[in-house]
């Protein structure tokens, strides 16, 4: 027993010993392997005791890049947007200048010049500024009531079945109607003139909302509503904590849609029953053969419109901030 662990002790290399050996040449061979795989500035810098070297980091796209292709990006959609509107005033001054005739008449239609002469001979007038301002308190009013009512009553038809199947075949019904429609009805519903057309206006706005927030809430994910009935959440803050932030996408398209609507129902109430506003000043001013104020009454129409459009989409971003940063990362 003794004669054999001897014998294994002296056939084994001493540990030790290779341990020392292999220490001593490993630094040589290390370094040998630097010199071919770094770049010189590491192994100096290595040598005499400096850091080791660090992998150089990657490149970040500077601030200055991003807000230069930024603005670029601004500067295309401007031009194009500069491009669209002078080919539209370009064919207004050809037609109206060589007065052309063909199918389209633009024998009586005034030129640009024409309408810019008479635009700023009106514009400081206070019957012209009363009138925009008339327009714009019916359309915020009736608009501000379609919207508070057509938000509730959707979120709550498409929550609860029994709300939806007790009211929702009786808007369908008078969905269809056209806001001209409303007009005769408004007038011998409402006491006066002015809470017609406001009721006109909301007809035309309630609807194109109502639609879409029952839509926002059907396609709201279940899954969400689930965890939030599994996390404690109750009715009012399943409500106004899951659904409301899930349809809120789909609330503000019936927004948008709803807003040209309520401008196209308001001019047609202020040209039929109205005696103030931007569409009797355009009625008025067919009536009194003022062809260079007709122009002008629909370009007020079409910017006041794109006004309150652009209004919608601004609150809809500062709204909905994770729609902007979603669209950055698909971007």
């Amino acid at each position: 027993m003794a004669t054999a662990i001897r014998m294994r002790s002296l056939a084994d290399p001493p540990v030790a010993g290779a341990a020392a050996a292999e220490a001593a040449v490993q630094p040589a061979n290390l370094r040998n392997v630097e010199e071919v795989m770094t770049p010189p500035l590491a192994i100096k810098r290595h040598d005499v005791g400096g850091a080791p070297p660090v992998a150089p980091a990657v490149a970040q796209p500077a601030m200055g890049a991003r807000l230069l292709g930024r603005l670029r990006t601004q500067l295309g959609s401007l031009a194009l947007s500069v491009l669209s509107i002078g080919l539209l005033l370009g064919f207004w001054y050809l037609g109206t200048e060589y007065r052309w005739d063909f199918y389209i008449r633009f024998t009586n239609v005034p030129t640009p010049g024409e309408v810019y002469t008479e635009f700023m001979g009106l514009i400081g007038s206070a019957k012209f500024q009363a009138n925009i301002g008339i327009s714009l308190g019916r359309i915020m009013l009736g608009f501000c009531i379609a919207t508070g009512l057509g938000v509730l009553l959707g979120l709550l038809c498409g929550r609860y079945a029994l709300l939806k199947g007790l009211l929702f075949p009786a808007l369908e019904v008078l969905r269809p109607i056209p806001a001209i429609a409303w007009v005769p009805i408004s007038i011998m519903l409402w006491p006066t003139t002015e809470t017609s057309i406001v009721f006109i206006t909301f007809i035309g706005a309630f609807f194109p909302i109502l639609l879409n927030t029952l839509h926002g809430v059907a396609a709201v994910d279940p899954v969400l509503i689930r965890a939030a009935r599994c996390l404690g959440a109750g009715e009012v803050a399943l409500m106004t904590r899951v659904i409301l932030p899930g349809a809120l996408p789909h609330i503000f398209t019936g927004l948008a849609v709803g807003m040209g609507v309520a401008w196209v129902s308001l001019i047609a109430a202020e040209m039929i029953s109205g005696q103030f506003g931007v569409g009797y000043f355009t009625w008025e001013a067919y009536s009194l053969i003022e062809y260079p104020h007709i122009v002008i009454g629909m370009l007020v129409i079409g910017v006041l419109g794109l006004l309150c459009s652009g209004g919608i989409r601004l609150l809809s971003r500062l709204v909905m901030p994770w729609q902007r940063v979603g669209t950055k990362e698909n971007a």
